[in-house]
């Protein structure tokens, strides 16, 4: 019996390409397929979670949001990899500073993914995981930012499960040390979905604030003017 559609995807077997970029907030999703694709059709809004499926440069190529924390990455990448077919997933999201030496509007790609999320206890690993980016399609994102003159930052992520920390020590200064570039709230549950259902995944990252010290851009720039992790996203597709 098919398991498609699901309970958040209406989207019927092959409604989506192999390939799925999936930024975070269904708008950025709906401004992707309306700017970039060719024939874009809806193909799935269940709870608002937007998804497309369109062409790009004559490329059949999907978009959905992911919305927000490991929980929904974990349940929209999941159903993706495993009940539709899909073959990767390239996170186009935002994030914040940890490195200080990260300006605003930097783009980072995360090679790896430490958490404070207890999402990986499920895979039956009695430790510490720390699921890493595919290092193809990794590649070719680095290669096609390089063509671009695009700088990108490559390193580990930090993916929290708490965007308001009330711990007393935050555990940035901690993971700057280690050399982790930025936070985030998806990375890890995708990183580990791919590894599990031998998939392909990546984290493009703009950096959009920096906790540090304020500094942010507004939730419309980050949907409207993050161009360039979806070029590059979209041309590796």
């Amino acid at each position: 019996m098919s398991q498609t559609p699901t309970l958040h995807n209406s989207a019927q077997f092959g409604a989506f390409a192999p390939t799925v970029l999936m930024p975070g907030d269904p708008l950025r999703a709906r401004f992707i397929a309306q700017t970039y694709l060719d024939n874009a059709k809806l193909v799935n809004d269940v709870r608002g979670i937007q998804g497309y499926t369109g062409q790009y440069k004559g490329k059949k190529v999907s978009v959905m949001a992911s919305g927000m924390g490991i929980p929904t990455m974990g349940i929209y990448s999941y159903e993706l990899f495993n009940f539709y077919g899909v073959e990767q997933i390239i996170r186009v999201g935002s994030a914040g500073a940890i490195d200080q030496t990260l300006k605003l509007r930097t783009l980072v790609a995360g090679m790896s993914a430490y958490s404070n999320s207890n999402y990986g206890a499920q895979f039956g690993f009695d430790g510490n995981l720390a699921p890493c980016a595919d290092f193809g399609i990794l590649l070719k994102a680095y290669l096609e930012a390089q063509k671009k003159g695009v700088p990108m930052r490559v390193g580990p992520v930090y993916s929290t499960d708490s965007f308001y920390d009330q711990s007393e020590k935050s555990p940035a200064e901690t993971l700057a040390k280690l050399g982790v570039l930025a936070v985030e709230m998806e990375a890890y549950g995708l990183y580990l979905n791919a590894a599990r259902a031998g998939k392909k995944a990546l984290a493009l990252l703009t950096i959009s604030d920096n906790p540090r010290t304020g500094e942010s851009v507004s939730s419309q720039e980050v949907r409207e003017s993050f161009t360039q992790m979806m070029e590059i996203a979209l041309e590796i597709a």
